[in-house]
């Protein structure tokens, strides 16, 4: 009876979701393009950076300074209950220009098609709020959580409170 009701669960999590990226887009918001890099558990992460553990930002995440004025960094690597996300932050002053997605592993394919789905949300709500403190995503809110914790990571390579 409970991996029925799980399944039920899911279902409607992910109409629900459905509702709310097909609301979103309804709205002319417009959304932006798909993250930059998603991988599967089987493939290595982006770029060839390695995962490291939880919590800690990646090897060289260090800050890099692109010409006109903008920074950027990836914040740290955080598992998020379904797999493990990191994201890439570039600013000009302290102004956030720019929100990508450096890693992301899922557990499962559904995982990964919600993610897919969230993930140009999270970014709008980041160059939105102008900081990672952004309203979680419904039927994707540890996605939201790892999302919204790599963006402060990230935001304190960069010196940005």
């Amino acid at each position: 009876m409970s991996g029925r009701r799980s399944r039920l669960m899911t279902i409607a999590s992910a109409s629900g979701l459905a509702l709310v990226v097909a609301v979103h887009v309804a709205s002319g918001s417009g959304l932006p393009a798909t993250p930059a890099a998603v991988t599967r558990p089987s493939q290595s992460t982006v770029a060839g950076t390695p995962t490291t553990t939880a919590g800690s930002p990646p090897s060289g995440s260090a800050t890099t300074t692109v010409p006109q004025g903008l920074r950027s960094a990836t914040g740290a690597i955080e598992q998020y209950g379904y797999g493990e996300i990191s994201v890439r932050i570039s600013v000009r002053g302290t102004r956030i220009v720019q929100a990508t997605v450096a890693n992301l592993q899922t557990a499962e394919s559904y995982s990964q098609q919600l993610a897919q789905q969230a993930v140009p949300m999270l970014q709008s709500e980041v160059l939105s709020a102008q900081s990672a403190q952004i309203s979680a995503i419904s039927g994707a809110t540890y996605t939201s959580q790892g999302y919204a914790a790599s963006v402060q990571s990230a935001l304190d390579q960069l010196g940005i409170k």
